[in-house]
């Protein structure tokens, strides 16, 4: 199991806050830069290093010290959503490389050593293994391993208010393979989620384009007050992702 997130820069960790250029937003954009096909680079890898170097969110991800660029679909959600409280408990699935986390730690306060009635708690877990970021605690291990809920929970030592899945599965090319995996990936996360979130807690799950099957949509419904289907303005447009966003758990 792997998450689609690009590799990203692994700067330090960026500082989230709502106040800067809207905290999902851009400073700016610069001029194109022009990618010539080598001998040796194929146009597939052409084609992936131009989008790197034009998309000003990779841009902007070094610049504010995010891992990727994917740092910003969970602050564009945050913005609209306002589910990252300072003093919130999260849990973020499929973390690898830790622009999610990066947010998480920076909104939830919990890398804030100074103001501890605040602090909040940030764990990960992931395939990959993940560079260790200050306020977090993150395991190398597949989410879908049967042991995996049980160490979140002992490292989560109570209820968490936020559970966040990023995860996807490496792409077959079928897209209705790829969207069946996808989705067998969001209803395990909700699972684990309806066993550890508080009354009016969170979670957030990709999916692929056609939504959340009824199998996923029907226990959503059920549970939270709220659901709906979103696309970030930082998620491509080409991509197939969006993401299930569920409030106020019933418990």
């Amino acid at each position: 199991m792997r998450n689609n997130r690009g590799p990203g820069s692994r700067g330090t960790r960026g500082t989230g806050g709502r106040s800067e250029a809207g905290a999902g937003g851009l400073t700016g954009r610069g001029l194109k830069t022009r990618v010539k096909t080598a001998n040796k680079r194929s146009a597939s890898s052409t084609w992936w290093l131009d989008r790197q170097l034009n998309d000003p969110y990779v841009a902007e991800a070094k610049k504010r010290g995010y891992r990727s660029r994917a740092a910003f679909k969970l602050l564009q959600l945050d913005e609209k959503y306002h589910f990252l409280k300072p003093g919130g408990r999260v849990v973020d699935l499929g973390a690898a490389p830790g622009g999610w986390t990066q947010v998480a730690v920076d909104r939830v306060h919990s890398a804030d050593s100074e103001n501890s009635g605040k602090r909040g708690k940030v764990i990960g877990i992931d395939l990959l293994a993940v560079e260790p970021i200050p306020g977090a605690d993150i395991i190398q291990l597949d989410f879908m391993d049967a042991s995996a809920p049980d160490k979140l929970k002992a490292m989560l030592g109570g209820q968490a208010d936020v559970v966040l899945s990023d995860m996807a599965a490496s792409s077959t090319g079928h897209a209705q393979t790829d969207h069946l995996k996808i989705i067998d990936l969001a209803e395990t996360a909700l699972l684990f989620a309806r066993e550890v979130l508080a009354p009016g807690g969170t979670f957030i799950a990709k999916v692929l384009a056609g939504g959340a099957t009824g199998d996923l949509l029907a226990p959503l419904k059920r549970d939270f007050a709220t659901v709906r289907h979103v696309k970030p303005e930082a998620s491509r447009k080409e991509s197939a992702e969006i993401y299930v966003i569920a409030q106020g758990f019933r418990g």
